[in-house]
């Protein structure tokens, strides 16, 4: 194996080389791939306010939405003894709460039923309740207040 130093002032291609060298200097010019790569991005910057123009329309405006009334609010209270207050008037049976049901239920509107029992009434009177809601078909049923059952 032969090896040549280059002198001073001679450039590599005058320089002579061994086979070993050569199989050493297996680089990539990387020069026309930035080249290239510059080209692309001038022309991405110049083409990208092109791109970036905004197209107006004139679209219809639409019109407000009615304002809605709050809906209509029936409090009934489920005292410990199982008396019915239907808006503050007692009830007095059963028979007369599935009555005032049927009537808000015909309504175009149907209200919103908040029901507040007491933390001592029992669950068969409020379960009555709450079936004869339902057989008259009103939906929009809750319980109200029922932070003071936690304990």
């Amino acid at each position: 194996m032969e090896i040549h130093a280059r002198r001073p002032g001679q450039t590599l291609a005058q320089a002579p080389m061994s086979d070993s060298a050569w199989k050493a200097m297996c680089d990539i010019n990387t020069t026309p791939l930035i080249d290239v790569m510059l080209v692309l991005l001038i022309t991405l910057i110049l083409a990208l306010p092109i791109l970036t123009h905004a197209v107006t329309l004139d679209l219809p405006s639409a019109s407000p939405l009615p304002q809605r009334l709050p809906p209509e609010v029936v409090d009934i209270d489920i005292d410990f003894d199982g008396t019915l207050v239907w808006n503050g008037r007692v009830v007095s049976s059963m028979q007369q709460l599935e009555g005032y049901f049927r009537a808000e239920a015909n309504e175009d509107s149907p209200p919103e039923i908040h029901l507040r029992p007491d933390r001592h009434a029992r669950y068969d009177v409020v379960a009555k309740v709450l079936a004869s809601a339902q057989r008259n078909h009103l939906k929009k049923l809750g319980f109200v207040n029922t932070g003071e059952f936690a304990d």
